[in-house]
Protein backbone atom coordinates (compact mmCIF):
# COMPACT_ATOMS: atom_id res chain seq x y z
CA UNK A 1 0.00 0.00 0.00
CA UNK A 2 1.08 3.41 -0.90
CA UNK A 3 1.27 5.90 1.78
CA UNK A 4 2.86 9.18 2.55
CA UNK A 5 5.83 8.60 4.92
CA UNK A 6 7.66 11.61 6.71
CA UNK A 7 11.34 11.45 7.87
CA UNK A 8 13.07 13.75 9.83
CA UNK A 9 16.84 14.70 9.98
CA UNK A 10 18.89 17.28 11.51
CA UNK A 11 20.50 19.56 8.87
CA UNK A 12 24.04 21.19 9.58
CA UNK A 13 24.08 24.56 6.82
CA UNK A 14 27.01 26.39 6.26
CA UNK A 15 26.95 30.03 7.14
CA UNK A 16 26.00 31.24 3.96
CA UNK A 17 22.99 28.21 3.59
CA UNK A 18 21.81 29.83 7.25
CA UNK A 19 21.77 33.39 5.81
CA UNK A 20 19.50 31.97 2.69
CA UNK A 21 17.29 29.82 4.41
CA UNK A 22 16.64 32.94 6.59
CA UNK A 23 16.16 34.82 3.47
CA UNK A 24 13.73 32.21 2.21
CA UNK A 25 11.28 31.99 5.61
CA UNK A 26 11.25 35.97 5.91
CA UNK A 27 10.20 35.83 2.02
CA UNK A 28 7.81 33.29 2.73
CA UNK A 29 6.08 34.98 5.80
CA UNK A 30 6.22 38.36 3.77
CA UNK A 31 4.40 36.63 0.79
CA UNK A 32 1.99 34.95 3.16
CA UNK A 33 1.12 38.32 4.69
CA UNK A 34 0.93 40.49 2.64
CA UNK A 35 -1.80 38.13 0.35
CA UNK A 36 -3.60 37.22 3.22
CA UNK A 37 -4.06 41.00 3.72
CA UNK A 38 -5.43 41.35 0.47
CA UNK A 39 -7.62 38.83 0.60
CA UNK A 40 -9.17 39.94 3.97
CA UNK A 41 -9.93 43.14 1.90
CA UNK A 42 -11.03 41.64 -1.42
CA UNK A 43 -13.72 39.61 1.10
CA UNK A 44 -14.74 42.62 3.40
CA UNK A 45 -15.52 44.60 0.04
CA UNK A 46 -16.99 41.66 -2.21
CA UNK A 47 -17.68 38.70 0.55
CA UNK A 48 -16.06 36.49 -1.57
CA UNK A 49 -11.97 35.45 -1.69
CA UNK A 50 -9.31 35.56 -3.82
CA UNK A 51 -8.31 32.14 -5.80
CA UNK A 52 -4.78 30.29 -5.49
CA UNK A 53 -4.33 31.36 -9.01
CA UNK A 54 -5.16 34.94 -9.51
CA UNK A 55 -2.72 35.30 -6.43
CA UNK A 56 0.05 33.36 -8.27
CA UNK A 57 -0.06 35.34 -11.16
CA UNK A 58 0.11 38.48 -8.93
CA UNK A 59 3.25 36.84 -7.46
CA UNK A 60 4.79 36.75 -10.75
CA UNK A 61 4.28 41.16 -10.97
CA UNK A 62 5.33 41.51 -7.38
CA UNK A 63 8.86 39.66 -8.37
CA UNK A 64 9.79 42.51 -10.63
CA UNK A 65 9.01 45.33 -8.45
CA UNK A 66 10.53 43.34 -5.26
CA UNK A 67 13.72 41.75 -6.91
CA UNK A 68 14.96 40.54 -3.57
CA UNK A 69 11.99 37.75 -3.93
CA UNK A 70 13.73 36.93 -6.74
CA UNK A 71 16.68 35.79 -4.48
CA UNK A 72 14.93 32.60 -2.81
CA UNK A 73 13.19 29.60 -3.83
CA UNK A 74 10.14 30.20 -6.08
CA UNK A 75 8.54 27.19 -5.09
CA UNK A 76 8.35 27.82 -1.29
CA UNK A 77 6.74 31.12 -2.34
CA UNK A 78 4.43 29.51 -4.56
CA UNK A 79 3.41 26.89 -1.56
CA UNK A 80 3.07 29.67 0.87
CA UNK A 81 0.64 31.04 -0.98
CA UNK A 82 -0.65 26.95 -1.46
CA UNK A 83 -0.73 27.31 2.27
CA UNK A 84 -3.11 30.02 2.64
CA UNK A 85 -5.36 29.17 0.10
CA UNK A 86 -6.09 25.90 1.77
CA UNK A 87 -6.45 27.49 5.07
CA UNK A 88 -8.87 29.63 3.61
CA UNK A 89 -10.73 27.05 2.21
CA UNK A 90 -10.65 25.04 5.46
CA UNK A 91 -12.35 28.21 7.01
CA UNK A 92 -15.07 28.24 4.35
CA UNK A 93 -16.19 24.67 5.17
CA UNK A 94 -16.02 25.59 8.89
CA UNK A 95 -13.00 22.75 9.79
CA UNK A 96 -10.88 25.51 11.29
CA UNK A 97 -10.71 29.61 12.38
CA UNK A 98 -9.39 31.97 10.17
CA UNK A 99 -5.63 32.30 8.89
CA UNK A 100 -3.97 34.88 10.96
CA UNK A 101 -1.01 36.87 9.81
CA UNK A 102 2.14 35.29 10.87
CA UNK A 103 5.10 36.33 13.07
CA UNK A 104 8.95 36.58 13.31
CA UNK A 105 8.68 36.09 16.52
CA UNK A 106 6.98 32.53 16.44
CA UNK A 107 8.91 29.29 18.08
CA UNK A 108 9.30 27.75 15.20
CA UNK A 109 10.35 29.43 11.50
CA UNK A 110 9.92 27.09 8.17
CA UNK A 111 9.43 27.00 4.68
CA UNK A 112 7.94 24.15 2.46
CA UNK A 113 9.30 23.83 -1.27
CA UNK A 114 8.43 20.96 -3.76
CA UNK A 115 10.19 18.14 -5.60
CA UNK A 116 10.83 18.81 -9.53
CA UNK A 117 13.06 17.52 -11.68
CA UNK A 118 15.13 16.05 -9.20
CA UNK A 119 15.86 19.17 -6.71
CA UNK A 120 15.48 17.21 -3.51
CA UNK A 121 17.91 14.17 -3.17
CA UNK A 122 20.16 12.54 -1.04
CA UNK A 123 23.66 12.25 -2.37
CA UNK A 124 25.83 10.38 0.03
CA UNK A 125 26.16 12.14 3.76
CA UNK A 126 24.34 15.44 2.06
CA UNK A 127 20.59 16.66 0.85
CA UNK A 128 20.39 18.58 -2.45
CA UNK A 129 17.69 21.11 -1.54
CA UNK A 130 16.66 23.91 -3.94
CA UNK A 131 18.81 26.68 -4.34
CA UNK A 132 20.99 25.59 -1.10
CA UNK A 133 22.56 22.87 -2.81
CA UNK A 134 24.23 20.18 -0.56
CA UNK A 135 23.65 20.55 2.87
CA UNK A 136 25.25 17.93 5.26
CA UNK A 137 22.80 15.94 7.54
CA UNK A 138 22.75 12.89 10.28
CA UNK A 139 21.44 10.30 7.76
CA UNK A 140 19.89 8.30 10.62
CA UNK A 141 18.22 6.05 7.74
CA UNK A 142 17.36 5.73 4.35
CA UNK A 143 14.42 7.29 2.49
CA UNK A 144 12.56 4.96 0.46
CA UNK A 145 10.24 5.97 -2.01
CA UNK A 146 9.15 9.25 -4.32
CA UNK A 147 10.27 12.31 -2.54
CA UNK A 148 7.46 14.56 -2.80
CA UNK A 149 8.22 17.83 -0.82
CA UNK A 150 10.48 18.88 1.87
CA UNK A 151 10.18 21.39 4.94
CA UNK A 152 13.33 23.23 6.44
CA UNK A 153 12.60 24.54 9.56
CA UNK A 154 14.80 26.18 12.13
CA UNK A 155 13.83 25.62 15.68
CA UNK A 156 14.02 27.80 19.19
CA UNK A 157 17.30 26.02 19.95
CA UNK A 158 18.75 27.38 17.06
CA UNK A 159 18.96 23.89 15.50
CA UNK A 160 17.82 22.98 11.86
CA UNK A 161 16.18 20.20 10.65
CA UNK A 162 14.47 18.87 7.19
CA UNK A 163 11.53 16.85 6.79
CA UNK A 164 10.94 14.89 3.95
CA UNK A 165 7.85 13.52 2.88
CA UNK A 166 8.31 10.64 0.45
CA UNK A 167 5.41 8.48 -1.05
CA UNK A 168 6.26 5.18 0.40
CA UNK A 169 5.07 1.40 -0.32
CA UNK A 170 4.09 -0.15 3.31
CA UNK A 171 3.56 -3.79 3.61
CA UNK A 172 0.67 -5.11 6.46
CA UNK A 173 2.30 -6.91 9.09
CA UNK A 174 1.50 -10.51 9.75
CA UNK A 175 -1.84 -11.23 11.66
CA UNK A 176 -1.16 -12.49 15.08
CA UNK A 177 -4.67 -13.08 16.29
CA UNK A 178 -4.00 -11.30 19.24
CA UNK A 179 -6.55 -8.30 20.63
CA UNK A 180 -6.07 -5.77 23.81
CA UNK A 181 -7.69 -3.64 25.80
CA UNK A 182 -6.04 -0.52 26.69
CA UNK A 183 -6.66 2.05 29.51
CA UNK A 184 -4.69 5.40 29.61
CA UNK A 185 -4.07 6.80 32.96
CA UNK A 186 -1.45 9.36 34.90
CA UNK A 187 0.05 7.04 37.50
CA UNK A 188 0.51 4.15 34.89
CA UNK A 189 0.43 5.84 31.37
CA UNK A 190 -1.03 2.71 29.78
CA UNK A 191 -2.55 -0.43 31.56
CA UNK A 192 -3.08 -3.55 29.31
CA UNK A 193 -6.25 -5.62 28.98
CA UNK A 194 -3.50 -8.47 29.81
CA UNK A 195 -2.03 -6.90 33.14
CA UNK A 196 0.87 -5.32 31.52
CA UNK A 197 1.07 -2.02 32.89
CA UNK A 198 3.67 0.74 31.39
CA UNK A 199 5.05 3.52 33.30
CA UNK A 200 4.47 6.93 33.00
CA UNK A 201 8.14 8.16 32.67
CA UNK A 202 6.80 11.78 33.45
CA UNK A 203 9.29 13.80 31.36
CA UNK A 204 8.36 17.18 32.07
CA UNK A 205 8.51 16.27 36.11
CA UNK A 206 12.08 15.40 35.77
CA UNK A 207 13.45 17.67 34.16
CA UNK A 208 11.32 20.33 36.11
CA UNK A 209 13.94 21.41 38.66
CA UNK A 210 16.15 22.23 36.39
CA UNK A 211 13.75 23.58 33.61
CA UNK A 212 12.32 26.32 36.44
CA UNK A 213 15.84 27.36 37.47
CA UNK A 214 17.12 28.27 34.07
CA UNK A 215 13.34 29.78 33.43
CA UNK A 216 14.27 32.52 36.45
CA UNK A 217 17.89 33.28 34.80
CA UNK A 218 16.09 33.94 31.68
CA UNK A 219 13.77 36.24 33.40
CA UNK A 220 16.39 37.97 34.88
CA UNK A 221 18.29 38.55 31.94
CA UNK A 222 15.30 39.97 30.36
CA UNK A 223 14.87 42.30 33.43
CA UNK A 224 18.55 43.24 33.29
CA UNK A 225 17.91 44.40 29.41
CA UNK A 226 15.17 45.92 30.15
CA UNK A 227 16.47 47.93 32.98
CA UNK A 228 19.37 49.05 30.62
CA UNK A 229 17.38 49.89 27.97
CA UNK A 230 18.85 46.99 25.45
CA UNK A 231 16.19 45.51 23.07
CA UNK A 232 15.93 41.44 24.32
CA UNK A 233 17.28 40.81 20.32
CA UNK A 234 20.29 42.97 21.12
CA UNK A 235 20.80 41.42 24.72
CA UNK A 236 23.49 38.52 24.05
CA UNK A 237 23.30 37.37 27.41
CA UNK A 238 19.47 36.73 27.44
CA UNK A 239 19.64 35.45 23.36
CA UNK A 240 22.25 32.95 24.93
CA UNK A 241 19.96 31.56 28.30
CA UNK A 242 17.17 31.15 25.79
CA UNK A 243 18.41 28.89 23.71
CA UNK A 244 19.53 27.08 26.48
CA UNK A 245 16.00 27.07 28.04
CA UNK A 246 14.66 26.08 24.42
CA UNK A 247 17.10 22.80 24.22
CA UNK A 248 15.77 21.90 27.73
CA UNK A 249 12.16 21.87 25.99
CA UNK A 250 13.80 20.19 23.08
CA UNK A 251 14.86 17.54 24.56
CA UNK A 252 11.56 16.56 26.62
CA UNK A 253 9.98 16.79 23.51
CA UNK A 254 12.41 14.44 22.04
CA UNK A 255 12.23 11.92 25.05
CA UNK A 256 8.22 11.44 24.96
CA UNK A 257 8.36 11.41 21.11
CA UNK A 258 10.72 8.96 21.08
CA UNK A 259 8.81 6.99 23.75
CA UNK A 260 5.16 6.98 22.28
CA UNK A 261 6.60 6.48 18.84
CA UNK A 262 8.67 2.86 20.17
CA UNK A 263 5.16 2.14 22.18
CA UNK A 264 2.96 2.57 19.44
CA UNK A 265 4.46 0.60 17.01
CA UNK A 266 5.30 -2.53 19.72
CA UNK A 267 1.11 -2.47 20.31
CA UNK A 268 0.50 -2.56 16.37
CA UNK A 269 3.39 -5.02 15.64
CA UNK A 270 2.05 -7.80 18.65
CA UNK A 271 -1.57 -6.85 17.87
CA UNK A 272 -4.48 -7.33 15.24
CA UNK A 273 -7.16 -5.29 17.11
CA UNK A 274 -6.32 -2.75 19.56
CA UNK A 275 -9.60 -1.35 22.00
CA UNK A 276 -9.39 2.21 23.42
CA UNK A 277 -11.36 4.66 25.23
CA UNK A 278 -12.35 8.04 23.01
CA UNK A 279 -10.75 10.47 25.36
CA UNK A 280 -12.33 14.09 25.88
CA UNK A 281 -8.55 15.19 26.32
CA UNK A 282 -9.54 19.08 25.66
CA UNK A 283 -12.24 18.81 28.35
CA UNK A 284 -9.72 17.24 30.93
CA UNK A 285 -7.44 19.83 30.18
CA UNK A 286 -9.68 21.89 31.63
CA UNK A 287 -9.31 20.29 35.35
CA UNK A 288 -6.22 23.04 36.69
CA UNK A 289 -5.78 20.08 39.51
CA UNK A 290 -4.64 17.09 36.29
CA UNK A 291 -3.74 19.56 33.21
CA UNK A 292 -0.21 19.67 33.98
CA UNK A 293 -0.22 15.82 34.15
CA UNK A 294 -2.56 15.18 31.23
CA UNK A 295 -0.50 17.20 29.01
CA UNK A 296 3.05 15.48 30.03
CA UNK A 297 1.65 11.89 28.84
CA UNK A 298 0.39 13.28 25.53
CA UNK A 299 -2.65 10.73 25.02
CA UNK A 300 -4.04 12.69 21.88
CA UNK A 301 -0.33 12.09 20.08
CA UNK A 302 -0.39 8.56 21.55
CA UNK A 303 -3.40 7.88 19.82
CA UNK A 304 -2.62 9.53 16.77
CA UNK A 305 -0.09 7.36 16.15
CA UNK A 306 -1.51 3.94 16.99
CA UNK A 307 -4.48 5.19 14.24
CA UNK A 308 -1.99 6.18 11.29
CA UNK A 309 0.52 2.66 12.41
CA UNK A 310 -3.28 0.97 12.35
CA UNK A 311 -4.19 2.08 8.93
CA UNK A 312 -0.02 1.39 7.28
CA UNK A 313 -0.12 -1.96 8.82
CA UNK A 314 -3.52 -3.64 8.07
CA UNK A 315 -4.76 -3.55 11.87
CA UNK A 316 -7.90 -2.55 13.61
CA UNK A 317 -8.51 0.53 16.38
CA UNK A 318 -11.76 0.46 18.02
CA UNK A 319 -12.79 3.52 19.92
CA UNK A 320 -15.23 3.17 22.72
CA UNK A 321 -17.50 5.79 23.70
CA UNK A 322 -15.82 8.09 26.66
CA UNK A 323 -18.85 7.33 28.43
CA UNK A 324 -19.03 3.77 28.82
CA UNK A 325 -18.76 3.09 32.65
CA UNK A 326 -15.19 1.00 32.21
CA UNK A 327 -14.89 1.11 35.87
CA UNK A 328 -17.50 0.44 37.69
CA UNK A 329 -18.65 -3.14 35.47
CA UNK A 330 -17.08 -6.28 36.66
CA UNK A 331 -14.64 -7.85 34.06
CA UNK A 332 -15.52 -11.62 35.42
CA UNK A 333 -19.48 -11.25 35.94
CA UNK A 334 -20.75 -7.74 34.08
CA UNK A 335 -22.54 -6.89 37.16
CA UNK A 336 -22.69 -2.52 37.54
CA UNK A 337 -21.50 -2.13 40.90
CA UNK A 338 -22.34 1.70 40.89
CA UNK A 339 -19.22 4.76 40.44
CA UNK A 340 -16.33 4.79 42.53
CA UNK A 341 -14.44 7.73 43.59
CA UNK A 342 -10.87 8.23 41.74
CA UNK A 343 -9.06 7.57 44.81
CA UNK A 344 -10.44 3.91 44.95
CA UNK A 345 -8.02 2.04 42.86
CA UNK A 346 -8.84 -1.45 44.15
CA UNK A 347 -12.41 -3.14 44.69
CA UNK A 348 -14.51 -6.41 45.05
CA UNK A 349 -17.49 -7.42 43.30
CA UNK A 350 -20.57 -7.37 45.64
CA UNK A 351 -22.23 -10.49 43.19
CA UNK A 352 -19.18 -12.66 42.23
CA UNK A 353 -16.96 -11.63 44.69
CA UNK A 354 -14.00 -10.92 42.47
CA UNK A 355 -11.29 -8.51 43.51
CA UNK A 356 -10.15 -6.00 41.01
CA UNK A 357 -7.62 -3.31 40.31
CA UNK A 358 -9.36 -0.55 38.87
CA UNK A 359 -7.28 -0.11 35.93
CA UNK A 360 -6.73 -3.73 35.08
CA UNK A 361 -10.76 -4.44 35.16
CA UNK A 362 -11.28 -0.89 33.19
CA UNK A 363 -8.90 -2.26 30.43
CA UNK A 364 -10.42 -5.31 30.53
CA UNK A 365 -13.65 -4.06 30.15
CA UNK A 366 -12.84 -2.06 26.86
CA UNK A 367 -11.51 -4.77 25.03
CA UNK A 368 -14.88 -6.86 25.67
CA UNK A 369 -16.90 -3.57 24.76
CA UNK A 370 -14.40 -3.25 21.58
CA UNK A 371 -14.89 -6.38 20.34
CA UNK A 372 -18.55 -6.21 20.78
CA UNK A 373 -18.59 -3.10 18.48
CA UNK A 374 -16.77 -5.17 16.42
CA UNK A 375 -18.76 -7.86 16.02
CA UNK A 376 -22.04 -5.31 15.37
CA UNK A 377 -20.59 -2.41 12.91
Amino acid sequence: MLVNKAYKFRIYPTKEQEILIAKTIGCSRFVFNRFLGRWNDTYKETGKGLTYHSCSAELTHLKKELVWLKEVDSIALQSSLKNLADSYSRFFKKQNKAPRFKSKKNKVQSYTTKETNHNIAIVDNKIKLPKLGLVRFAKSREVKGRIIRATIRQNPSGKYFVSILAETDVHQLEKTESSIGIDLGITNFAIFSDGRKIDNNKFTSKMEKKLRREQRKLSRRALNAKKKGVSLLDAKNYQKQKIKVARLHERIMNQRDDFLNKLSTDIIKNHDIVCIEDLNTKGMLRNHKLAKSISDVSWSAFVSKLEYKAKWYGKTIVKISRWFPSSQICSDCGHKDGKKALEIREWTCSVCHAHHNRDINASKNILAEGLRTLVLA
